[in-house]
């Protein structure tokens, strides 16, 4: 399974309807969420400054994390970004690969 985190900030009818339900419902929403698309919310925390949640999603495939974030984002309530998250030995696959690239201006 992959892991992906999600930074999450509120709008201002989302951030009336987490004063309204508190943040342990809206846990449990997004938990709801990321399940019904075919994941498992691994971590939700809130946070201070221009993200005020940090998500991190464990899914098979791209796909199901797209599915939970356009069904969350279309609410109007929150917006999103996606990161895809990469173990150590992930890295340690890619600096095994060999790419070729060319600078600009070379």
């Amino acid at each position: 399974m992959a892991k992906y985190l999600v930074m999450a900030s509120y709008t201002a009818e989302g951030a009336k309807g987490l004063m309204k339900d508190g943040g342990t419902k809206r846990r449990q929403a997004a938990e709801q969420a990321i399940k019904s698309a075919g994941g498992k919310l691994e971590a939700f925390y809130f946070a201070f400054g221009e993200n005020d949640a940090f998500v991190i999603i464990d899914a098979a495939d791209h796909a199901t994390v797209a599915s939970a974030s356009l069904a969350i984002n279309a609410s109007g309530a929150v917006h999103s970004k996606t990161i895809v998250l990469l173990t150590p030995e992930e890295i340690d696959q890619a600096t095994k690969k060999s790419t070729t690239y060319v600078p600009p201006g070379r």
